[in-house]
């Protein structure tokens, strides 16, 4: 069976994307789609599904080609689909899912200023509305979500919508793994990914990660896991950001999924250096941060299920 029939026996469930959908269009997906779910569910993030091939969902499937003991092409076959599918498990790549009061109540942060002294002065750093809550609950772009579910407000409880199904039949995340055994996280400058690895280099978990600039490059090395913080404040110190506003004054930022550094801060034996969320994870893999390794939030909560304090990190080019 070639691999457009088995994209298509997926696909018979829920439809098919197309931009520009009509109010009344019916709620759709298309093989770049369903690719990108059955990758996320298998550990393999291609970082915010959006329905749109790109390097982050090509160096996602390379990596589970060459986990899996595939020719690592980056491409789809038949092969990669029987053996992606059957890890995913082989379910459909959209759900049904009913907002839920507790979805639209809030508290939602709706105006956060750019400027990292202003965001000091709120008590919390929300998401800004319930369509970015659910956009990130379910690793989809707000605009994937408002594509599926032409005429939905997003506003109100008990709207049904389709969304990317990641979430695991117990509520759970999909492929949310626990520490098990002897493993390194490895972040690798040249793919802008973070792979955790078991002791024969075999990759277990792979995600996207904007890590470093120019100005800040990636501290290559070895470095340690100190510990795992969750719901971090965010300590600005203009010190350390070379763009920094001449002026600007050491800051704290309240805990919340839009903070700086996401929903989760993995200390590191490098001083001012972690692992952690961001408030954009529309960017994660395609621009430049401040040093850090930064990745979507749901994928930094996924690292933090994996490692504990001492866990090996190595920072490769």
């Amino acid at each position: 069976m070639k691999v457009l029939t088995l994209l298509c026996c997926l696909l018979l469930l829920t439809g098919n994307v197309r931009g520009g959908a009509s109010p009344h269009a019916a709620p759709v997906v298309n093989e770049v789609l369903a690719t990108q779910v059955a990758l996320d569910r298998s550990g393999f993030s291609p970082g915010e599904i959006d329905g749109r091939a790109g390097r982050n969902l090509q160096r996602a499937l390379t990596a589970f080609q060459g986990s899996h003991q595939l020719p690592a092409t980056g491409r789809m076959d038949d092969e990669t689909w029987k053996q992606l599918a059957a890890t995913a498990g082989d379910v459909p790549p959209l759900v049904d899912y009913t907002t839920t009061d507790a979805d639209v109540a809030g508290p939602f942060t709706s105006n956060i200023p750019p400027k990292l002294e202003d965001q000091a002065a709120l008590d919390a750093l929300n998401y800004r509305t319930p369509l970015e809550a659910l956009g990130e609950r379910f690793h989809s772009s707000p605009a994937l979500l408002q594509q599926l579910n032409p005429g939905a407000t997003f506003q109100h409880a008990g709207e049904r919508l389709k969304v990317p199904n990641v979430i695991s039949s117990s509520g759970t995340q999909a492929a949310a793994a626990s520490p098990s055994g002897n493993i390194t996280v490895v972040v690798t400058k040249s793919t802008s990914a973070l792979t955790i690895e078991d002791p024969t280099g075999r990759v277990l978990f792979h995600a996207p990660v904007t890590s470093g600039s120019t100005h800040d490059p990636l501290p290559i090395g070895t470095w340690k896991v100190n510990g795992v913080q969750r719901n971090p404040k965010f300590h600005y110190n203009p010190e350390l950001f070379w763009d920094a506003t001449p002026g600007d004054r050491k800051a704290t930022l309240q805990p919340g999924p839009n903070n700086p550094v996401g929903i989760v801060w993995i200390d590191l034996s490098k001083p001012h250096y972690g692992i952690h969320g961001t408030p954009e994870p529309s960017n994660i893999g395609h621009v430049e941060s401040h040093g850090c390794v930064r990745l979507t939030n749901w994928d930094a909560d996924r690292v933090a299920q994996w490692v504990r304090p001492g866990t090996r990190v190595e920072f490769r080019e």
